[in-house]
């Protein structure tokens, strides 16, 4: 994802969706840009900024509590923006794509990480087996009750989000955004998906 953003040299990038700062400690050591990331869990905020401090990183960083869904930022304030793991979580994701849209500068790139469903039948019903069985268990092993309960969560929740929003429902939600060359590409055998575009002039 980060290799769409990092080439075009962004000054100001957002990350929208931060959590615990993984992709905006990326950003900064990828790029010299400042970089302000968001997130609506003041729980993800802290961690995120324990981690900012721990990396030496606050001169360059600011993460601020907002929803991905009314960004505090006037029109095309940003070089470049970032988001993962956000459509899954929203009300109108075709809403939230407008509102990232709106704050990010004519060709400025826009770049996603998103969990995804395998359209190969076989690594569909691998990963069916993971997300249901596999997942839930091992976050038990690992975490306890609380992490059972996120890995029963994740499958259901990724694919009842691409029964509903499939990638080329996705895809058109961009370019009416005003996103140009939107593209996409799978990534850990259909499991993942990296999409990006460009902000239209």
């Amino acid at each position: 994802m980060l290799d769409h953003v990092v080439g075009s040299e962004p000054q100001l990038v957002l990350d929208v969706a931060s959590g615990p700062g993984a992709v905006v400690k990326a950003l900064a050591k990828r790029t010299s840009a400042r970089i302000v990331g968001v997130d609506l869990s003041e729980a993800m905020l802290r961690e995120g900024e324990s981690n900012v401090r721990a990396s030496g990183l606050t001169e360059r960083v600011a993460l601020v509590l907002s929803r991905g869904e009314q960004l505090p930022f006037a029109d095309a304030t940003f070089d470049a923006l970032t988001f993962t793991y956000l459509l899954r979580y929203v009300e109108d994701p075709k809403a939230t794509m407008n509102e990232l849209a709106r704050v990010v500068k004519p060709g400025g790139a826009i770049a996603n990480l998103e969990f995804a469903v395998p359209t190969s039948r076989g690594w569909r019903g691998a990963w069916w087996l993971y997300t249901r069985i596999g997942l839930p268990v091992a976050g038990y092993v690992t975490g306890g009750k609380g992490w059972w309960d996120v890995g029963r969560f994740l499958g259901p929740s990724i694919s009842a989000h691409y029964k509903a929003y499939p990638v080329d429902w996705t895809v058109n939600a961009w370019e009416h955004a005003g996103i140009e060359h939107v593209e996409h590409r799978s990534m850990s055998l259909g499991g993942g998906l990296v999409m990006w575009g460009y902000r239209s002039s």
